[in-house]
């Protein structure tokens, strides 16, 4: 199907969106719940079926159940105090979905190497995506009633930064969570050779993490661009742009820019 047409008014509704998606991830300091919810919506993709995939089918219930999703109702309720779609360095013009996909595409934690490249292969990612992606759990912490697990990653769980490679590969560390799925970035060679470039080189690892949160959040989505849009292209895309889901999408995206600025200026 082709992208809708993409105009001047749903370019306002963006930046719109982008304002108020900052000033409800800094009032509730919920950024690590809004990079899961993105996540979990887009980490669904099947490329194989074309099916799943970052099309917001995760606000509906069957899915949102998924045990894999636990908790994720909390971000889910904060998305509906905001409106907008496709933010940042993201192409507008996705249509949200309410055909959800069967449980089970996952990641799960308790697995190891083999399973990882399971989940994301069949994405149509990479090992360094896999690495990079696994970056994410630089922010925020684990929940027993949701995963199973309990604790934070990093001494700074609410800080986007490498601490999570650095932390990894100093190996246990008192007070800090460590899975199996983070466990098996050391063991595997080809994993643990992004795990420490990123230990080493912060920018690095946020320009790798910035490629492959883009890939994650365009699976199933080819977009077009245009020089003009219609009247009826404009009013489309305007609809589009109201849906309070398209914020799921793009949450990780401006959560990552919103934190990358945040940590440079504290520098």
């Amino acid at each position: 199907m082709a992208a809708p047409v993409v105009g001047a008014e749903y370019l306002k509704e963006i930046e719109k969106a982008r304002r108020d998606l900052r000033a409800l991830i800094a009032s509730k300091n919920c950024a690590p719940i809004m990079l899961r919810l993105a996540w979990h919506d887009a980490g669904t993709y099947d490329v194989n079926t074309k099916t799943g995939g970052p099309n917001g089918s995760i606000r509906h219930e069957e899915e949102y159940i998924h045990g894999s999703n636990a908790g994720l109702k909390i971000a889910i309720d904060l998305c509906v105090e905001v409106t907008g779609g496709p933010t940042i360095d993201f192409v507008p013009g996705r249509r949200d979905s309410s055909v959800c996909p069967k449980e089970g595409r996952l990641p799960d934690a308790k697995q190891g190497a083999p399973h990882l490249r399971d989940i994301f292969y069949r994405m149509g990612l990479s090992d360094k995506d896999i690495v990079a992606l696994s970056g994410g759990h630089t922010l925020g912490r684990a929940h027993p009633e949701r995963s199973g697990f309990e604790g934070a990653w990093t001494n700074e769980p609410l800080k986007f930064d490498n601490s999570y490679f650095v932390e990894l590969l100093k190996g246990e560390s008192e007070g800090l969570l460590k899975l199996p799925t983070d466990r098996a970035l050391l063991e595997d060679p080809e994993f643990r050779y992004h795990v420490e470039l990123y230990a080493k080189d912060e920018d690095l690892f946020f320009k790798d993490y910035a490629e492959s949160h883009k890939k994650l959040s365009e699976l199933g989505f080819t977009p077009r661009h245009t020089g003009s849009a219609t009247k009826a292209g404009v009013k489309t895309s305007t609809v589009l742009a109201q849906s309070a889901f398209g914020v799921a999408v793009a949450a990780g995206v401006v959560i990552l820019s919103y934190l990358y600025e945040v940590s440079r200026r504290s520098k």
